[in-house]
């Protein structure tokens, strides 16, 4: 029998876990911002652990908006195989099945607009974009927002990953926003894994402070002036550094803030009637 009621308390966590997500229901929270209110924002997730971080930053950024998250494992272990043996990645597979749950967001629950949450999968953008232009349902890349500030800082940028699939697919996006800006970008990278494996076992603390210390050390070697962390998971960092500049000397975006902010301003400018 397993020891995980031993390590943590389950009535605790359900708890607080339905606190976070409720139960799906066809009310919708009330909201004095009125080109919020009823929209409805659908989100595909690179894996379903995930779909909790969007569920928590979509509530935090986005009221009188009801999220609806998809996403399977199956998705982040066929990407995270596909790097291990050098192929391409994201494969293909996972950028078709993209375009099918976008289509299912709308056709199931008639979604306002669709969030990709996953950095390694921002290359299903342009796919699923297209599929959805005659819906006329807009689609937004989770890192987009916070690749443009960070572009247009005109400072050297400090990338920071917990999960090796993502950097590639990071640092073209990186590239691809600074020439869509007609501007010059300077980058250095570093990927620590032990973030990711802290965060694996729950150690939310341990996972920022893991990151926090990779900071210091990328800072203490060369000149940045903005970092940028690339994955939605990674948001939970502002939890314990709320104020990055006091504490690293630049400024730290999160997608978890960033990329709900963008999906906001989206929101705001569709004139379709709330339902």
């Amino acid at each position: 029998m397993s020891n995980l009621e031993h390590e943590v308390n389950p009535i605790e966590l359900f708890s607080n876990y339905m606190k976070v997500t409720g139960v799906p229901s066809l009310d919708f929270e009330k909201t004095e911002i009125k080109e919020l209110q009823g929209k409805k924002l659908g989100v595909i997730n690179g894996s379903s652990w995930t779909s909790l971080w969007s569920t928590w930053f979509g509530k935090m950024i986005l009221p009188g908006v009801k999220i609806i998250n998809v996403g399977n494992e199956a998705v982040q272990l066929n990407f995270m195989q596909a790097h291990k043996k050098g192929e391409p990645c994201p494969p293909q597979i996972n950028i078709d099945l993209f375009e099918r749950y976008a289509h299912d967001l709308y056709d199931l629950y008639q979604v306002d607009a669709i969030l990709i949450s996953c950095s390694t999968m921002n290359k299903a953008f342009r796919q699923v974009m297209k599929s959805m232009e005659p819906l006329n349902v807009p689609v937004i890349q989770i890192d987009q927002a916070m690749m443009k500030q960070a572009v247009s800082s005109d400072g050297k940028i400090l990338v920071i990953a917990t999960h090796g699939p993502t950097v590639k697919s990071t640092q073209d996006l990186l590239l691809e926003t600074a020439k869509q800006l007609g501007k010059s970008v300077s980058f250095t990278g570093a990927t620590v894994e032990e973030a990711f494996e802290l965060l694996g076992k729950g150690d939310i603390e341990g996972h920022n402070d893991a990151i926090a210390q990779t900071i210091r050390s990328a800072l203490s070697k060369e000149k940045a002036d903005i970092a940028v962390l690339a994955q939605l998971s990674m948001s939970v960092f502002k939890f314990s550094y709320p104020d990055p500049v006091k504490e690293f000397g630049i400024d730290v975006l999160t997608s978890g803030e960033t990329g709900f902010i963008n999906a906001k301003r989206v929101l705001q400018q569709q004139n379709k009637p709330a339902r």
